[in-house]
């Protein structure tokens, strides 16, 4: 039997395949993926794939149609089962595994599951995914053969290798982590137990539904019950991850939040000390705290396009040891392999905290203040959107201005920044100004107003709450 697929258009996306399980994602898509992924492995070379899955409730029948694809390459299969997303990268790194499928919906709504690949240990994205679709159309995958399936539980031996970087101090910590009933539940019930300190464990049990929260921790409101528990309890820091526990959320002792930058420099002072001069990477959507800070503890900032997979590619380019997004994606090198774990990046900051001699709020309020719109995502037409960034660039040069191009267009005036790029995953562009006081903060707008007007769009709403940061 021959075999050709063809993929709802909108379930490709850049770093990813991504779609609503029913509608526009199904086993038959999961196999296809298998059986497309499969031959590119074996073209490659390879004979070995992992595959692990989250907690969905979509998503053992969706792993079970990838395998079923994946065997029919030939393929030596590993099932590593349910967990987080960075259990299946650990397991990919230490099985020295030639390829690695990730079923998991990360931080979208239930209904919503995909997949994340790596090939030949490093991450698969952008054209690639654009070949696999292309090739699935066809039919152009390797001739069916038998292969193999087996499983591994790599539980505990993940969680021995996450704690082996704790050395910790003498400081015994009160730590409240929200699970927020993610694919991580089962590994960090293990972890807690490892580690030293209180432990208070929310919406532990794995739930695809997200019954407590949205699973997001970049989003205020999903971190509120944290907040409200640890000032509850006087704890010293709280920790949530996202659906599939490859992002970060931080609050501290004062119920207050780390946005993802402020987590970055917390971690990348400690990094700093043993890889003086090092570069460290984040993304356009950063503050410029963040660049300067890492300036200041002797190290060489780096500002680099926004997605997991590009920042990954760009720190084995640079021999960064560590990297971080906005969105609490946070990247070790440093003892670890480079790929983003919000477990990992929890047991490092823990271990910050137990040498600190004072609480987080202390250096969370001792960082330089600015105020920021919150990230604005507004519609834009899929091939309208990179149009309006050209236009806003050319625009920006001519008029002489102090522009990075990096990722979209990233502005920068006496008054602070501002900065507009297009979403790489959806039909949206994304906005984003930071000023060092409120009357900056607007002129900054309205110059970024001015620039969509120009190009025929209409202004975004700022509305929502400006952040102290």
């Amino acid at each position: 039997m021959t075999f050709s697929h063809n993929f709802d258009a909108t379930s490709l996306r850049e770093y990813d395949i991504r779609g609503i399980v029913g509608k526009t994602l199904s086993a038959e898509d999961a196999f296809a993926i298998g059986r497309t992924f499969g031959s590119m492995v074996r073209r490659n070379g390879g004979r070995t794939l992992v595959v692990g899955y989250d907690g969905r409730l979509s998503s053992p029948m969706l792993e079970e149609a990838l395998v079923q694809g994946a065997v029919e390459c030939g393929l030596e299969v590993t099932r590593v089962g349910r967990g987080p997303t960075p259990m299946l990268y650990y397991a990919s790194a230490t099985l020295e595994a030639d390829g690695a499928i990730m079923v998991t919906g990360s931080h979208n709504p239930p209904d919503y599951n995909g997949f994340k690949m790596m090939l030949a240990g490093k991450p698969f994205f952008g054209a690639q995914i654009k070949e696999l679709g292309e090739l699935s159309a066809q039919g152009n995958v390797v001739a069916r053969e038998d292969g193999s399936v087996r499983e591994a539980d790599v539980r505990d031996e993940y969680v021995a290798r996450l704690v082996k970087d704790y050395v910790g101090g003498s400081r015994k910590l009160k730590i409240v982590w929200d699970n927020g009933n993610s694919s991580a539940g089962e590994i960090l019930e293990k972890l807690v137990a490892a580690l030293p300190g209180e432990h208070i464990v929310l919406n532990a049990a794995i739930d695809g539904t997200f019954p407590a929260h949205h699973p997001d921790p970049t989003v205020a409101k999903n971190l509120q019950q944290l907040i409200s528990v640890v000032r509850d309890n006087g704890a010293d820091v709280g920790i949530a991850f996202d659906g599939d526990a490859d992002r970060i959320g931080l609050v501290d002792n004062k119920g207050e939040i780390l946005w993802g930058d402020q987590t970055l420099i917390l971690l990348a002072r400690d990094v700093l000390k043993t890889h003086p001069g090092a570069t460290i990477i984040a993304d356009v959507k950063a503050s410029q705290v963040l660049f300067d800070e890492v300036a200041r503890a002797g190290g060489k900032p780096l500002m680099w396009r926004t997605g997991h997979s590009l920042i990954k590619s760009k720190m084995a380019e640079t021999g960064s040891p560590l990297a971080g997004e906005m969105s609490g994606h946070i990247f070790f090198a440093d003892k670890w392999y480079g790929f983003d774990d919000a477990l990992y990046g929890g047991v490092r900051a823990l271990d910050i905290l137990a040498r600190m001699d004072e609480p987080l709020s202390v250096f969370r309020e001792s960082l330089p203040k600015t105020i920021s719109t919150p990230e604005v995502r507004f519609d834009c037409d899929d091939h309208r959107k990179f149009k309006v960034i050209e236009e806003v660039a050319e625009r920006l040069r001519k008029a002489g201005a102090d522009v990075s191009e990096i990722d979209g267009v990233r502005v920068n005036t006496s008054d602070g920044w501002w900065l507009l790029r297009a979403s790489n995953t959806q039909a949206v562009l994304v906005a984003r100004a930071e000023g060092s006081d409120e009357a900056g903060l607007e002129r900054l707008k309205a110059a970024l107003v001015v620039q969509l007007e120009e190009s025929g769009l209409s202004s975004p709403d700022f509305s929502g709450d400006n952040a102290g940061h």
